[in-house]
């Protein structure tokens, strides 16, 4: 009833939540990508997304479907690697950027090791700035971080917005310099406010630093002061800091898939894509908390 090439582009539209973006990581036309779009949406007899010029958002029956699609791809994934006869094996050195602990990745890497339990995966959980660092040095194979906003390189898993967040009781002082709560160099939203205040000529100091995210969000809901965060990967407990402070955008921020340079076929390069399938397919898990 459902055509796999189909799901895998409305969940792609999903994440992305264009029909460009979800264009260009398929590899397709966007009117190929409409078209498959439309063709999923007439086999299940639902309005999958609301569309306009500007936006895109899922529907409640499109809601439903994301997680359909997902069963469905992984059955149907796990079928064709059955009968074709493919088992990885191998080492595979996975780094994900530390935002991603409080989100569904460990369901996502469990269900990888459940249909490669061959492959030795090895994880690394650092900053996005670190593990750049890394992919760069050869010690990784693949990364799932934010991307630098020089870069264009990396196979986008979704796009989102930058927010200041803090403590719903924290007021801050116009007169006094903003207190930050930050990660430490190179930590890509750490720039990215040093940037943005430093642009607006607002006073800043820091209150606190941490390269670790439970860290970094206990003292924000202490009320120690503000931090920069993804909108779609807001802790509990926290909340947009109101725009009556008078705090600089941040803008946008991409979260990609980076594979090592210099790949070659074989054992790495092959479970690499087999990770970044998966991690692709349950792309829209990541930015829901638990």
């Amino acid at each position: 009833m459902y055509d796999p090439t189909q799901l895998r582009t409305f969940l792609a539209v999903a994440q992305t939540l264009s029909f460009t973006r979800a264009a260009r990581r398929l590899g397709l036309r966007q009117s190929t990508v409409s078209q498959h779009v439309r063709r999923l949406e007439d086999a299940a007899g639902r309005q999958l997304f609301l569309r306009d010029t500007h936006s895109v958002e899922l529907t409640e029956d499109g809601e439903a479907m994301l997680g359909f699609a997902r069963r469905l791809l992984e059955v149907h994934e796990q079928a064709a690697a059955f009968f074709t006869g493919t088992r990885l094996r191998g080492r595979l050195r996975f780094g994900a950027s530390e935002d991603f602990v409080l989100t569904r990745l460990p369901d996502i890497l469990e269900a990888f090791r459940h249909d490669h339990p061959e492959v030795d995966l090895e994880l690394t959980v650092e900053l996005s700035g670190t593990l750049h660092e890394q992919l760069a040095a050869g010690k990784l194979d693949l990364v799932l971080a934010k991307r630098r906003p020089e870069d264009t390189a990396g196979e986008p898993v979704w796009h989102d917005r930058l927010v200041w967040i803090g403590a719903e009781r924290l007021r801050l002082d116009p007169e006094r310099p903003v207190p930050l709560i930050l990660y430490p160099p190179p930590g890509i939203t750490r720039a990215r406010a040093l940037e943005a205040l430093e642009r607006q000529g607002r006073p800043w100091r820091i209150a606190c630093t941490s390269g670790s995210l439970s860290a970094l969000i206990a003292a924000a809901r202490a009320g120690l002061g503000v931090m920069a965060h993804s909108r779609g990967l807001m802790p509990p407990g926290l909340t947009r800091v109101p725009e009556r402070a008078g705090l600089p955008a941040l803008g946008e921020v991409d979260f990609v898939l980076l594979h090592g340079r210099g790949r070659r076929p074989g054992t790495a390069a092959d479970t690499a894509d087999a990770l970044a399938a998966a991690i692709l397919a349950g792309g829209d898990r990541l930015h829901r908390s638990r």
